[in-house]
């Protein structure tokens, strides 16, 4: 079987060129996300090029949030822009009374009405997996791992419903939405407390009751707001 070969173009320094070649070979074979791109050697013979100048427009490719590495697979396609910009915005956020309202509003407009999905696809593995992570959280050693458990908890539970741009969305807004369970953890009350309302959300999950999820995940997503310090008042340092 005879090596596949690409055009790279003549503009730019080798590495340049051979980014550009890559971009063009993504779109060519309509790889997409977690997909692998063919090993250093591969592309090295595809574009005629050296093997050092590949790992160097990899390095680029990476830089760029396009690639990433991954153990025993090699380059990945990836898209960390969004989730960078999601980051920087995360991160710049004040998080009030107001802000928590807003973000808690449109978690509810995904997350209450996910329930015909989650009935349909919800068997007992995917009901222990949220257990655990209860579980987990409940005994988490300190307040940021309680949090990380809470995030994992609800990106599980939307990612049960088995609607893909649903879950893409939450990975997205990971950093926002962490950062906002995170200022909702800042007790042991906290914590207790969502255990309690995730327990709640399972077990309307096991009996299939459209509404009792419905109650228990609104008063669940509205209940941080009482851990989040009122804008109008000064914070403590």
């Amino acid at each position: 079987m005879a090596t596949e070969t690409a055009e790279i173009g003549d503009k730019g320094s080798a590495v340049d060129q051979v980014v550009d070649a890559i971009r063009r070979l993504m779109r060519e074979r309509n790889l997409g996300l977690g997909d692998a791109l063919p090993s250093e050697i591969e592309l090295a013979a595809m574009f005629n090029t050296s093997r050092n100048t590949v790992r160097e427009a990899i390095r680029m490719l990476k830089a760029y949030g396009i690639v990433e590495s991954r153990q025993k697979v090699g380059a990945v396609i990836t898209d960390r822009r969004q989730q960078a910009l999601m980051e920087q915005f995360s991160f710049a956020l004040d998080i009030s009374a107001e802000s928590f309202l807003d973000i808690q509003g449109f978690r509810r407009l995904i997350e209450v009405n996910l329930s015909d999905l989650l009935f349909e696809h919800i068997d007992d593995a995917g009901i222990a997996r949220l257990e655990a992570i209860n579980d987990a959280m409940k005994l988490a050693p300190d307040l940021s791992d309680a949090a990380e458990c809470d995030f994992e908890f609800h990106v599980t539970l939307v990612g049960l419903a088995g609607n893909q741009t649903v879950s893409q969305v939450y990975g997205i807004l990971q950093p926002l939405l962490q950062r906002l369970m995170e200022a909702g953890k800042r007790s042991r009350a906290a914590v207790d407390s969502a255990y309690d309302d995730h327990r709640d959300i399972i077990a309307a999950l096991k009996q299939r009751d459209r509404i009792a999820y419905a109650y228990h995940m609104n008063r669940h997503l509205h209940a941080g707001l009482q851990f989040i310090q009122p804008s109008n008042q000064p914070r403590q340092i």
